[in-house]
């Protein structure tokens, strides 16, 4: 496993050099975006409409926040269960996205575009919501207000540390080898 340093919006290059198993700080503008979000966006891509963020390079993170104590940009940030986007996610990544950030696993079709589209899927440490939002330095709503914490928002992060769950080439940090431990 190695430790690397990546800048938003990632490259092929970037992508590349990941293995599952790679921890990533990552710094940049990063986006939000949940399953209703998700929708919304299809949608307006389906309509002929801009998404509301550049997709080429973009990292997408599962989370829904809780509101912003006072003197913070943000409240609690966890990940959330990355399954619910699958239908979404093997599309977004064809238009570009770069990386998604979640937790838990992914299906096949979604695994087959990362490989496909030279892109990765992180994994953020659940139940460390309070945590990972001391990495978010900046937030704004940009799309979808009326989702409330499920709107879609611009997060400048720095250090945002994550796993590399599933990587470009099928690699993917939740199969285990099968050991052999001497009963």
């Amino acid at each position: 496993m190695s430790e690397y340093r990546l800048q938003t919006p990632l490259t092929d290059e970037d992508v590349m050099k990941l293995r599952a198993g790679d921890v990533v700080l990552l710094s940049g503008l990063i986006y939000s975006a949940r399953d209703a979000a998700h929708k919304k966006i299809v949608e307006a891509l389906d309509r002929g409409e801009a998404p509301p963020f550049p997709l080429e390079g973009a990292a997408i993170y599962y989370v829904g926040p809780a509101p912003a104590p006072p003197g913070r940009p943000i409240g609690s940030a966890g990940p959330t269960t990355s399954y619910r986007m699958d239908a979404y996610a093997p599309r977004l990544h064809r238009l570009g996205v770069k990386a998604t950030i979640g937790k838990g696993r992914r299906n096949e079709e979604v695994k087959q575009a990362l490989k496909d589209c030279k892109a990765v899927y992180f994994g953020a440490t659940g139940g460390a919501g309070a945590l990972l939002s001391q990495r978010i330095e900046k937030s704004r709503v940009i799309a979808f207000e009326e989702l409330g914490p499920e709107a879609v928002r611009a997060m400048k992060v720095t250090d945002f540390p994550l796993l590399v769950v599933n990587d470009a080439f099928g690699g993917e940090l939740y199969v285990k080898p099968n050991l052999d431990l001497g009963a």
